[in-house]
């Protein structure tokens, strides 16, 4: 594995820290067996954003797409 730092310039300090976040996460992805279904992160569940039930069209609608306990 090659690791090229392509701007600025970190200290010793830095680069191991940064080496050793690499390395953990590898280590990590090698442990895990290659089919297993990877458990999806809550904030990308599109089911979070459509569980709330849409405004109802009106002269208020438009302030209600943002503040949806508002009106």
């Amino acid at each position: 594995m090659t690791i090229k730092v392509v701007r600025g310039n970190p200290t010793p300090e830095e680069l191991a820290a940064a080496l050793a976040v690499v390395r953990a996460r590898a280590a990590a992805a090698a442990t895990e067996p290659s089919g297993a279904p990877r458990p999806r992160d809550s904030w990308a569940d599109p089911s979070r954003i459509a569980a709330r039930r849409l405004p109802q069209p009106g002269p208020t609608a438009w302030g209600r797409t943002y503040w949806p306990n508002q009106g």
